[in-house]
């Protein structure tokens, strides 16, 4: 079993403690609650494989990762979704420069729901009409005869903003949606209610169970595995960015080239993200 979020947060921390302190102010690493435990684990293997080297990884969402990006407060911005031109206007702005863009994985965006939940698969269309409210009881998608609990996430979440862009087609969530700071939280309510549904990263897919997707009400159901993600046949595919000032040079690039090898690509695997080939 895969440790928790705050193991792993206390795993890495008790790697920082180990440094010594004259290793520098080290890489320090911000944004997506999707990606953060990506970015833990693989801070944490660099750090094992790499004396002396500290890379700092926090989450807070991609929009908080973009703006520490943009106020100079982290080297790395870790992003489920790409920045937008308001944003690069606002780093050109102050670095003269709109950054660096780096695909580092892809995701497949789950949607979950209860264990005991009957509906097993969904078209886009009707997850737009759940989230929208157009739907709003089970029994509507083939469920059972029970209101629809909607749980989704902060409007900083680079999730929130795919999912809106993605499957609303840039409209408003319902209001009856329920607004949670965190993928993990996300899992944590629907696995406790049986008529929930929310949507977050596979990798946080516990305890719960993930709906099979459809572009179309005709399409075939498609669950996301490493084939559907990289082909883009599951229908909720994107790539997981890193994003940069400048292009990555030092302690930086180092990091961000093992990243992208081999050794990197594959323990994205292993944490329950998919690689980039």
């Amino acid at each position: 079993m895969r440790p928790s979020r705050h193991a792993r947060a206390a795993v890495l921390f008790t790697l920082l403690a180990a440094v010594p302190s004259h290793a520098g102010r080290g890489i320090t690493v911000k944004g997506s609650d999707t990606m953060v435990i990506l970015g833990q684990r693989w801070a944490e293997t660099y750090m094992n494989q790499n004396a002396g080297q500290v890379v700092m990884v926090t989450g807070g969402g991609s929009g908080t990762g973009i703006a520490a990006l943009i106020n100079g407060t982290t080297d790395v911005c870790q992003s489920s979704r790409a920045m937008k031109p308001d944003e690069k206007l606002k780093l050109r702005d102050r670095f003269q420069t709109t950054g660096i863009e780096i695909p580092v994985a892809k995701d497949g965006l789950a949607v979950y729901v209860h264990t005991s939940n009957p509906v097993r698969e969904l078209s886009l269309e009707q997850l737009r009409g759940i989230y929208m409210g157009t739907i709003t009881n089970w029994k509507q998608v083939g469920g059972s005869e029970a209101t629809i609990i909607l749980y989704s996430r902060e409007n900083n979440s680079g999730t929130y903003v795919f999912f809106k862009d993605v499957v609303l087609g840039g409209r408003d969530f319902s209001p009856r949606a329920q607004t949670l700071p965190g993928t993990a939280a996300v899992v944590n309510a629907v696995s406790k209610d049986a008529n929930g549904i929310g949507y977050g990263g596979g990798a946080y897919a516990k305890g719960v169970r993930e709906v099979a997707l459809k572009r179309t009400a005709t399409a075939p159901a498609v669950l996301p595995d490493v084939k559907t993600v990289q082909d883009g046949s599951y229908p909720l595919s994107r790539p997981l960015y890193f994003y940069l000032r400048k292009k990555p040079e030092g302690d930086v690039r180092r990091f961000v080239d093992w990243v992208l090898s081999d050794a990197g690509q594959q323990l994205a695997t292993q944490v329950g993200y998919f690689p980039l080939r």
